[in-house]
């Protein structure tokens, strides 16, 4: 029996910052994996500490069980403090969410986005960049194939190494495996 598949998670604001970075006198010296603090979870800090909500508050806002809230709060509490203790940087990004805001879906890809990508010739993909999109109802992602993924591909240009692109997260942000490149997504 396979695990149930992973609901989406609302969202109602983007955060301010894309992540930080650690400074002071040993900051860079050594270099550390990169904490990857995901989307839902900077919202239930926001929620929770920020807002002042309780659990269950919270996890009516987002749209998901209290259970379901509480694991989410406390990975995220535990990737703070590795982050802080170890003097890692961290970035917020990926997850499996919906933003309250207007949707668009990339008549190209498939790509479902939030009009965050937004720029001076209006809207366009973050993953392929093209601008011919259309809008998209977010309450639609339960209608839509379950577990439905990106057909598109990353590849590092160094040693040619792919995979599968990861839901949310755009290829250049992953490195390779095997020689610790960035990859690229794949040209169809």
């Amino acid at each position: 029996m396979s695990p149930r598949s992973k609901a989406y998670r609302k969202i109602l604001s983007t955060p301010q910052v894309k992540g930080f970075s650690p400074f002071g006198l040993k900051a860079g010296k050594v270099p550390l994996e990169t904490v990857n603090l995901l989307y839902e979870e900077y919202e239930s800090i926001r929620l929770c500490d920020y807002e002042g909500y309780d659990q269950l508050r919270a996890s009516e806002v987002m749209g998901i069980s209290r259970p379901t809230f509480t694991r989410i709060y406390a990975a995220a509490r535990q990737k703070m403090a590795v982050s802080l203790v170890e003097g890692r940087k961290f970035i917020i990004e990926g997850g499996k969410v919906w933003f309250d805001s207007s949707w668009f879906i990339c008549r190209q890809c498939s790509c479902k986005f939030t009009g965050m990508a937004t720029g001076k010739s209006g809207v366009a993909c973050p993953l392929c960049g093209n601008v011919s999109i259309k809008h998209f109802d977010p309450s639609d992602f339960n209608s839509i194939e379950k577990n439905k993924r990106c057909s598109l591909k990353c590849i590092c240009p160094e040693c040619g190494f792919e995979q599968d692109q990861e839901f949310g997260i755009p290829c250049q942000n992953l490195t390779c495996p095997e020689c610790g490149a960035h990859l690229a997504r794949k040209k169809t």
